[in-house]
């Protein structure tokens, strides 16, 4: 989807080197923003920022910092906010998934999940509010997942750190309404991304059947969606959990 729904907003978009993160930022690149897409690695986003900076004629500029170093982080978004003088969008992509049942579930993997998942985006939000608050506007976006909402078997851990998201993103947005900042989440299903297709067909394959349009949902339909909360379209929406699952049932 190409038009100008985000032209001249300045976004910041976490774990942007591959997969949804990267889709996201494709499409609001596509939209007329400058899109910095934070990733761990240069080699993962150097050429491809290039390339879509000049395919859409905008700028796709990459940050490299870990989300969980908090100092890092502040860094990045003060030299956004140096270069720019604002952060229109703010999308909290950057997350990792384990998939193990409740009695084989590692503490060392839990903590790191939690610090990623759910720690740094409330940093992230912390920081990049501070700045919406005096621009008075701006749209926060966090990606969530169906079973932070539902549940799943062998997901114990990643649902409670997802459905954290959940819960953050309605009192967030309760407390940032006054100053007109606007913050919602996404709850996508099951996404064809590589990460998840690489355990698509041991561990998910019969669940297909659960899913009401009977087919995985791609990147670009989580894109879609972050489009419509990214944009003016979406300005008295906020406090909401949008699924993006294609009428999943689990």
């Amino acid at each position: 989807m190409s038009s100008n729904l985000l032209k001249g907003k300045v976004c910041l978009v976490t774990g942007a080197g591959k997969g949804i993160g990267k889709a996201i930022a494709e499409s609001f690149a596509q939209n007329g923003a400058i899109v910095y897409a934070n990733s761990l690695h240069a080699e993962t986003i150097d050429q491809w920022a290039k390339e879509c900076s000049e395919k859409n004629q905008t700028q796709v500029i990459p940050v490299l910092f870990d989300v969980t170093d908090y100092a890092a982080t502040k860094a990045a978004i003060m030299q956004i906010k140096k270069d720019q003088q604002s952060i229109d969008v703010l999308v909290n992509n950057a997350g990792i998934v384990t998939y193990e049942l409740l009695g084989m579930m590692d503490a060392a993997k839990m903590r790191e999940m939690l610090e990623v998942n759910v720690v740094a985006v409330l940093q992230l939000i912390q920081l990049v509010s501070r700045l919406m608050v005096r621009q008075k506007s701006g749209s926060i976006i966090n990606i969530s997942s169906l079973v932070g909402a539902k549940g799943a078997k062998g997901q114990v851990a990643y649902s409670a750190t997802k459905g954290a998201v959940i819960s953050l993103t309605r009192s967030a947005a309760k407390e940032l309404a006054e100053h007109n900042i606007r913050v919602n989440a996404i709850a996508p299903g099951m996404i064809a991304t590589e990460r998840f297709l690489a355990v698509y067909e041991k561990s998910f394959k019969e669940r297909i059947s659960s899913v009401g349009m009977g087919r995985l949902g791609s990147p670009e339909d989580v894109a879609n969606a972050c489009l419509f909360l990214a944009s003016g379209l979406s300005e008295y929406v906020t406090g909401q959990i949008l699924g993006v699952d294609g009428s999943t049932i689990f």
